[in-house]
Formats: structure tokens, C-alpha cells, sequence
């Protein structure tokens, strides 16, 4: 494959229950979304893949979002998002970038993933972009280098914060709290106030808080990815 021509990989969860209480969830649409507006306007293929293949729950079906609307009205989309790729068959050198889609599935299926942890290692450590938004940063909770230290030790970062998961009252469902899960693992956390985009690029890394700052990770993402051509 020609390395400019090298998609970008999105991960979706594929975990569809709030811990014991029975709610439903998945991976976050217009984060799936704002993000693939982006990278189709420029240009950049897009592959679907999630942890565990096939069909993943979708949360957040907002069709009042003209984005998600537009996308869910789609039957090429509707039809990559049913077939997705199981992430542990996926050849990361396939790819230019690898990004985390959020919702509340991501926390309980992302940060043990081997795929999760092996994918993110090798998209990175080849020069590639890795981004995640939201929860989708839960991807990177335990991704670690080949030198044993953890991706994100070191690196400015964003990602769904304490404040918003206790504003959503979910503080004591999730298994953990992503922001300050992400800083014991010696991320530098950055936030802004709830439900206010915060978007954090430290070299190839890109993530950001909620969903508000889907479009502006794609953006980032884009950028990054135009660059190493």
C-alpha cells in the first residue's frame, strides 16, 4: 500500500451495558461522526474497527445532530459500521492514524484490550498518529511503549474529566475515573469547564474532552496525518 494513501483506523467499543445497572450504551455516535466529516472532506479514508467485530451498540443517537443524521441516513455507513473489523485482526501498518471513539462501552472493554494496547503501540512507535476523544482515551490507560513505560507518561492530555462524570452521575458506576486514571499513569491532564471543548496535541498524540471536541480532534487529526505526506 502507498504510505500516503494509508487510512485512518476508528475503534469503537463494543460494550454495550453501564456496569450493573443495566442502562444501555456503546460507542458515542457524533463522536464517531464530527470526527469522519472531517477526515472525508479532506479526502482521507476512514476503516471501521471494534473490540469485538461485527455490529458495536451505538449511544447518543442524536438525529437532531445534522452530522449524525446525514451519516445515519448513509447506507455505506450504516453498513461499515455493521461489519467492522474485530481490532485484534487488524494489521496496524495498514494505517496512518488509529482513533478511540468514546461513550461510555470504551471504559470497560478499551484499557484491557491486548488489540487495543498492541495496535496503539505499533501505530505509534511507526510514526503514525494516535488519537482519542472523550472516553476514548480509556484506550490509553494502559498502552505502554516498547520500553515498558506508558504512552502517556509525560504527555499533555485530555479526556472525559472527574467533574463531568459526576454531572452525568455516573462517577460510581464506571469503573474508574478517566482523568485521574490517565494522571496516575503520569499524564499531564489538561481540562477545560464541563461540556466546553478542550482539544490537547502533544506530537502525534490527539485527545480531547467530550464530545464537544470531536470535530476539533478530527481536525488535529487530519492535520497531523496531511503532514507525513
Amino acid at each position: 500500500m502507498n504510505p500516503q494513501a494509508k487510512p485512518v483506523l476508528f475503534v469503537l467499543t463494543s460494550h454495550a451495558t453501564k456496569g450493573s445497572t443495566g442502562q444501555p450504551t456503546g460507542f458515542y455516535l457524533g463522536e464517531v461522526t464530527h470526527p469522519l466529516a472531517v477526515l472525508d472532506a479532506a479526502g482521507i479514508k476512514v476503516d471501521f474497527a471494534s473490540i469485538a467485530g461485527g455490529e458495536p451498540p451505538v449511544d447518543g443517537l442524536d438525529l437532531n445532530d445534522a452530522t449524525n443524521a446525514r451519516y445515519w441516513e448513509n447506507q455505506r455507513f450504516r453498513t461499515a459500521l455493521r461489519t467492522t473489523k474485530r481490532l485484534a485482526d487488524v494489521q496496524s501498518s495498514d494505517y496512518a492514524a488509529v482513533y478511540y471513539a468514546g461513550g461510555h462501552g470504551a471504559v470497560w472493554d478499551f484499557p484491557d484490550s491486548e488489540a487495543v494496547q498492541r495496535v496503539t503501540r505499533e501505530v505509534y512507535e511507526a510514526g503514525g498518529v494516535v488519537a482519542a476523544v472523550c472516553h476514548g482515551p480509556a484506550a490509553l490507560i494502559n498502552a505502554k511503549l516498547s520500553n515498558g513505560r506508558h504512552l502517556v507518561e509525560g504527555k499533555r492530555v485530555a479526556g472525559f474529566t472527574d467533574s463531568e462524570e459526576q454531572a452525568v452521575g455516573l462517577a460510581n458506576v464506571v469503573p474508574f475515573l478517566l482523568a485521574s486514571t490517565l494522571k496516575n499513569q503520569g499524564a499531564l491532564h489538561e481540562s477545560a469547564p464541563d461540556w466546553h471543548a478542550k482539544i490537547v496535541v502533544d506530537g502525534r498524540l490527539v485527545t480531547g474532552q467530550n464530545p464537544q471536541s470531536a470535530t476539533g480532534v478530527g481536525e488535529a487529526m487530519r492535520d497531523l496525518v496531511r503532514a507525513k505526506h
